[in-house]
């Protein structure tokens, strides 16, 4: 039996949940009062719980108020623990004090849905900047997403650190470059870093109300351009997530290429990184080679998919492309010989003191650290945690074509490289097998919108970490919630951490060696 249920039992007893709907068996829905919501969080600190998400949903088109949810893993048990709390009284027991992540999770619900966290100590806006009016809830269902609200005075609080020595480095929220906009506050002694705090939301572009607007099947276009570099990983996140509300089961052909998708998705993203990384350090020879090998997987992409980073290949059902004989054949002796030059590559990077000496023990996040944070993937791997979606909460075909997971215990910005190396090696080797093995029939199923009042979750190991999506109908069939959690939601908060006692030089390597989505976090 699912240990965290069993300690729901055991503290509450068997408790319905109205609304329930229809979840993957493995991962239980429990509704306690709303005054016990921080004595369950309590109960999942107890055992060592990792908060995996929470969220609100304005459930009053079913009478119910606001929903206030949190998902919580221990190894391969999941739950989800919720609270129904009325729309005259939109509180709830914070449970900050118990997870970390729940800071920035309950800030963004206050700030977006309009629900209040009572015994939060940050009441900050967060996603939604101060010059809004802070009575516009843009995730609440009266809200109209066409008005165009007024701006407002409003700054920032800036948390300060003070003493002699101390001074302010403001970084963004314009960078150089294309990436997107984030604001980054230093406080530095010299060049030793001792306080940074980021400011995001500059991106955000309201993607959970406008699902609300669109039709199931034409939620998994917008799914995939949540994090345009993720566009496979948030477009199967959320198709598992409305198939397992609809009851809709693709056939195994068509999970079999979501996984090679994947996979091909994972290469090319680490092989930007690890070039980008290098380049940080002024060792540019290895980026221009590595986004050589990169351009490579995503002509390849374009060539059997018809696109070169497969957006829109994931639909409700299954898939929109499908590969012949010649085409498996193709891409299996491209990674015949991407492997070969990988690995040359790999040597190189191994082999440089240079370069060694700027990314050994740099941004360093302790096992510790990184367990209390709640991080994902990459950061998660590379500081101890033994953490996988594809080995924790498996589906086809990784229930059968088990991963193997790439753990290192440094914490540093070599271990983040070292991590996606192995990564790549093993994503190389799932393909070839996937490939091998891939079964005949058609590659989608006939695909049934869910009845009213459903919910579905999926939990996704896209190429930065663990994707979730919790997807509920509303009284007629329609998109009432998608929540989406980016693996950057929580592994933004370590890179914080992460820089302390860094040098101010050093911190684009250690940013990139997260390389967290602004995209994903804004929403």
């Amino acid at each position: 039996m699912n240990v965290l249920r069993e300690k729901m039992i055991e503290q509450f007893g068997e408790v319905a949940c109205s609304g329930a709907g229809l979840f993957p068996a493995d991962l239980p829905l429990y509704c306690v009062p709303r005054a016990e919501f921080n004595e369950a969080a309590r109960s999942m600190n107890y055992l060592n719980a990792r908060l995996v998400a929470e969220w609100a949903s304005d459930e009053t088109p079913m009478g119910r108020g606001f929903g206030i949810y949190a998902c919580y893993c221990l190894a391969s048990d999941f739950l989800i623990v919720k609270c129904e709390v009325p729309a005259a009284d939109p509180t709830f027991p914070s449970i900050k004090r118990k997870f970390a992540p729940a800071w920035r999770f309950e800030r963004q619900m206050q700030s977006l849905m309009g629900v209040i966290p009572v015994g939060h100590p940050d009441p900050r806006p967060w996603i939604k900047h101060e010059d809004w009016p802070e009575d516009a809830w843009p995730l609440r269902k009266l809200f109209d997403a066409a008005t165009r609200m007024p701006r407002v005075e409003g700054s920032y609080k800036w948390i300060r650190a003070e003493g002699e020595g101390v001074y302010e480095i403001p970084v963004g929220p314009v960078h150089a470059g294309i990436i997107e906009p984030g604001h980054f506050r230093f406080q530095a002694v010299g060049e030793e870093i001792i306080n940074l705090e980021e400011r995001l939301g500059y991106v955000h572009k309201g993607i959970e109300k406008r699902f609300e607007s669109l039709t199931w099947e034409e939620g998994a276009r917008l799914a995939g351009r949540v994090s345009g570099d993720s566009t496979v990983a948030h477009a199967i996140g959320y198709c598992r997530a409305v198939e397992a509300a609809g009851g809709c089961i693709p056939p195994e052909r068509g999970l079999w290429l979501r996984a090679i998708m994947l996979e091909r998705e994972r290469i090319a993203n680490h092989l930007g990184d690890i070039g980008a990384i290098c380049n940080d350090v002024a060792f540019a020879f290895l980026l221009f080679q590595l986004h050589t090998l990169k351009e490579y997987i995503v002509r390849i992409n374009q060539r059997l998919f018809g696109h070169r980073f497969m957006m829109d290949r994931v639909v409700p059902g299954g898939v929109a492309a499908d590969m012949d004989e010649a085409g498996i054949a193709e891409m299996s002796l491209e990674l015949e010989k991407f492997s070969g030059e990988f690995e040359r590559l790999v040597i190189i990077y191994d082999e440089n003191p240079s370069l060694e000496d700027r990314v050994r023990d740099t941004g360093y996040l302790s096992p510790e650290q990184a367990m209390d944070l709640g991080v994902v993937g990459i950061v998660a791997r590379a500081s101890g945690q033994n953490m996988d979606s594809r080995v924790q909460s498996p589906y086809s075909p990784y229930d059968r074509l088990v991963p193997r997971v790439p753990v290192f215990d440094a914490g540093d910005v070599n271990a983040r490289v070292w991590v996606r190396i192995e990564e790549v090696r093993e994503s190389v080797r799932l393909i070839s097998q996937l490939l091998m093995e891939l079964p005949d029939g058609e590659v989608r199923a006939p695909f049934t919108p869910p009845s009213p009042d459903r919910s579905g979750i999926s939990l996704v190991e896209g190429w930065r970490g663990e994707i979730v999506y919790w997807v509920q109908s509303g009284p007629s069939g329609e998109i009432n919630r998608c929540m989406v959690r980016d693996p950057s939601s929580v592994n933004w908060l370590a890179l914080e951490q992460a820089v302390h006692d860094n040098i101010v030089p050093d911190f684009p390597v250690c940013n990139k060696s997260f390389n967290q989505s602004y995209s994903g976090h804004d929403l």
